[in-house]
């Protein structure tokens, strides 16, 4: 493992904290502060990213109980004058700008960071933290040298239109860039179709409408042609909106353009609507698809309560996480129970799904059910023999789950118990994915947007952008990638949804989730 440190690498720490002299405080009364002297151990992990910054506190008498490391760590992300040293920089053309000419202080500072875990104890690490994201003085890229290129990848989801206008609005505005091209039809778009100009005249209105501007696909993704096609075009920055299989591609893309020298900042943006991206807080859209899918569920709740026995099962989206479904379910306060891929159930028995339906019919009349697309694939897998199979982003190919539970509460009480009942089932999935975005998630995305075009500017390359810990910050592409975002079921949010719906936790039948549980506790105890 290299343990050099890079010139960017170094500027990036911050200073040896001389004294923590808080003399500014002195209006206040009946506090007295100890000055303390720390002096500051980089250390380097990670291939010459993640930063330990160890601190050792120098000053006599107790108090302190840090000892000599409190476990700061700063997850960097890469630069281009990591593998370009000479890079000139240049004066931050917003220093210009009218419209920022009242803000008090235009620029992050080199030592702003955000802290991965903000709740902590006393004594405990100061753990994981990411560069904050904003402008910076210094930016890497003259204005008129720009050309960039912005490319969809992946599933539609609420939210893309925005991002394309404020990438194409905030490179304009904020720096001047009038050379922006858009890639159409995903990654396959760099060598198979033409591209478009992109002003913010064309895209002025696209935020209104569903769906991406740009058009997309899955798969297609040839790294060598890819960036073959943006030495041969001179695109020097390229923004990727996609999900995980897209972020994946776009770090080979980073790779590939550090392997040959070239000066292309590579930043990428997370999509998904399922919110199973790790390390940040929520993923664009995914507001709008809880909003959106509470139709869904209220229609199935007046058609169920409208008759005897009704039935109401509402397929949501959630391959493999079970967060639109978690919180729709939370927000309508409608469903009865609530079915994710994270926590297995089980149909007969005692606490089982069966015995619940019926009790909730004698006790109601009505039941509705909301149901992750992801969940119970093992079930299906099993009765009917199917074989998994992949789309062209990798991805698992889902059973239809929401029509398999419909014929199997069909047959048990129509066969078995001898009851006739209503069923409804809705699936909302096109819908919900297909609309524009709400509101929150208009804002949002401006704010990713930017982030992203202030962090390209400034030389970063090879990361993305997202909200940790309610502040946005720049984060490795591979932190994200590195594991899918799924519910605990140990987390307090989930007993609230049983709390909320008095379903069974199915925890009693269920091997596999008891399994779950303890290893998750376990995890949490460690």
């Amino acid at each position: 493992m290299d343990l050099s440190l890079s010139s960017f690498a170094l500027s990036s720490i911050p200073p040896p904290l001389k004294s923590c002299n808080l003399t500014s405080l002195s209006n206040f009364p009946n506090y007295s502060f100890k000055s303390r002297d720390f002096s500051l151990t980089p250390l380097i992990s990670r291939q010459n990213r993640r930063i330990r910054a160890q601190y050792s506190c120098n000053s006599g008498g107790g108090g302190g109980g840090g000892g000599d490391d409190d476990g700061f760590v700063v997850d960097e992300v890469p630069h281009l004058t990591n593998f370009l040293p000479d890079l000139p920089s240049y004066p931050n053309p917003l220093q210009q700008n009218l419209a920022y000419a009242i803000v008090k202080k235009n620029f992050v500072s080199p030592e702003d960071v955000v802290a991965q875990k903000i709740v902590v104890q006393k004594g405990s690490p100061r753990g994981v933290h990411f560069r904050r994201a904003g402008p910076r003085e210094k930016v890497y890229f003259k204005s008129e040298e720009v050309r960039a290129c912005i490319v969809t990848c992946g599933g539609l989801c609420p939210g893309i239109n925005t991002v394309i206008r404020e990438i194409v609005c905030g490179l304009n505005y904020m720096y001047g860039v009038h050379d922006i091209l858009g890639i159409e039809g995903g990654y396959r778009g760099f060598y198979s179709k033409n591209t478009i100009q992109l002003t913010p005249k064309v895209v002025n209105d696209i935020h209104k409408r569903g769906g991406t501007f740009l058009r997309t696909s899955r798969g297609g993704h040839d790294t060598n042609k890819i960036v073959d096609n943006i030495q041969d075009r001179g695109i020097n920055q390229v923004y990727i909106i996609g999900g995980d299989g897209t972020q994946k591609g776009a770090a080979l893309i980073y790779k590939e353009v550090e392997k040959r020298g070239l000066q292309v900042a590579v930043a990428g943006i997370p999509k998904t609507i399922d919110n199973d991206i790790a390390v940040i807080d929520k993923s664009f859209g995914f507001d709008t698809a809880v909003e959106e899918a509470q139709r869904a569920i209220n229609a199935a709740h007046v058609e169920v309560e409208s008759v005897e026995n009704g039935v109401g099962i509402v397929k949501l989206m959630g391959r493999y996480s079970g967060f639109i479904a978690m919180f729709a379910t939370l927000a309508s306060r409608d469903v009865d129970c609530c079915l994710i891929p994270e926590s297995p159930f089980y149909l007969e028995g005692q606490g089982g799904l069966f015995e619940f339906i019926e009790q909730r019919l004698k006790e109601n009349g009505h039941v509705v059910i909301v149901l992750a697309e992801g969940a119970g694939q093992e079930y299906i897998a099993q009765s009917m023999h199917a074989v998994s199979e992949k789309d062209a982003s990798g991805n698992r190919l889902l059973l239809d789950v929401g029509l398999w539970l419909s014929q199997k509460i069909k047959d048990h009480f129509t066969k078995v118990q001898k009851m006739a009942i209503n069923m409804k089932y809705i699936d909302p999935t096109y819908m919900i994915r297909a609309i524009p975005s709400n509101a929150s998630d208009n804002i949002y995305c401006t704010l990713l947007a930017h982030s992203a075009v202030h962090g390209a500017m400034a030389g970063f390359t090879g990361f993305t952008i997202g909200p940790v810990s309610s502040r946005h910050a720049y984060i490795p592409i591979d932190r994200v990638t590195e594991t899918t975002k799924t519910i605990k079921l140990t987390d307090r949010m989930w007993a609230r949804l049983l709390s909320s719906t008095n379903q069974p936790s199915f925890l009693k039948g269920s091997p596999v989730m008891q399994e779950r549980v303890d290893k998750e506790t376990i995890e949490m105890i460690a």
